[in-house]
């Protein structure tokens, strides 16, 4: 069971260019740990390459069929990733590079992390590193074998991932209910400052900051930081009139923050962000228009799946 996007060519490329996306959801008892199971498809012309822009997210594993990814974290150079890319979480754009390539990503809640992860989350924030050689990521190294000896079987991939995925359902989870508490008062957009976050969920304030550079990969300053921008973002990419006026957070004192703000987070100016070819996203939102997601996306989500239908719970349809 999985639903297929269909992405049409970006009428700017000079290459017909397909790419498609497939949501698997993950076990109702996971899912407190695991947001989504999915798998991206370029099938283009030999030498067209997709770029676009990841924003802001939680860790995330990606495991590659294919042409190998480029990808800078921030501004910088797309560089070759491997077959076993792995990410904490991240407070900068990821800017990417993809063609001919079939990418499986799973993508990991904090408390995923927790359970999943053996190191500090900080440690690998707004960085890639290859999985396979990082100890910490080690519970997943099944994966890739089950993807490089299905050859192409996609059933077979999901069916064997998600039974290595309940396997490692048992292991336990440090300080699991701090960070449930954490991470549900983080979406609350009346909660601005870190005093505020550390009565919310009764830590203090330097137990709230080891817990969040832990799990979270970031003090709690920097995380509220990045959830307003998140919902600032997420408003402006939703609205039908496609401009800024009306999508910055309340939270913001002006124009000049926000902007500088975007700067930190996305390494470029609102101006030159919506000045940029988006491919795969413009895609995915209009699809997900088209399927009457929320207003206001799931911020949890990776991007992919952030603005599209598989990110606003509807029922999954078989092939």
């Amino acid at each position: 069971m999985h639903e297929r996007i269909a992405i049409p060519p970006d009428t700017e490329m000079q290459a017909e260019s397909i790419v498609s996306v497939e949501n698997f959801p993950v076990p109702e008892r996971l899912q407190p740990y695991l947001t989504r199971l999915y798998s991206v498809t370029i099938a283009c012309e030999e030498g067209v390459v997709f770029t676009d822009f990841l924003h802001p997210e939680w860790a995330a594993l990606r495991f590659v069929e294919g042409t190998p990814l480029l990808a800078s974290v921030g501004p910088g150079l797309l560089l070759e990733q491997w077959p076993f890319v792995a990410h904490g979480p991240i407070s900068k754009s990821i800017h990417f590079g993809v063609s001919r390539a079939r990418v499986w990503g799973l993508s990991l809640q904090p408390a995923g992390w927790a359970k999943f992860i053996d190191g500090p989350a900080d440690e690998f924030s707004d960085r890639t590193v290859d999985g396979s050689a990082h100890r910490a990521f080690s519970a997943f190294d099944p994966l890739v074998d089950i993807i490089r000896n299905a050859q192409g079987n996609g059933h077979e991939i999901v069916e064997q991932m998600l039974g290595h995925l309940n396997r490692l359902e048992h292991r336990d989870v440090s300080h699991e209910a701090q960070i449930f508490a954490c991470q549900e008062a983080l979406r609350d957009p009346e909660i601005s400052g870190v005093a505020e976050l550390g009565e919310r969920i009764g830590m203090s304030k330097r137990s709230l900051g080891r817990l969040c550079r832990r799990y979270f990969g970031f003090p709690p300053k920097v995380l509220l930081r990045r959830q307003r921008f998140l919902r600032s973002l997420a408003q402006y990419i939703m609205a039908p009139s496609g401009t800024w006026i009306g999508a910055m957070d309340g939270q913001y004192h002006d124009q000049a923050q926000f902007v500088r703000e975007f700067r930190a987070f996305m390494g470029l100016s609102p101006r030159q962000y919506a000045s940029l070819p988006h491919p795969i996203l413009d895609a995915l939102v209009k699809q997900g228009r088209a399927g009457g997601i929320p207003e206001q996306p799931q911020l949890d989500l990776p991007t992919v799946m952030r603005y599209g239908s598989g990110g606003a719970g509807n029922p999954i349809a078989g092939d």
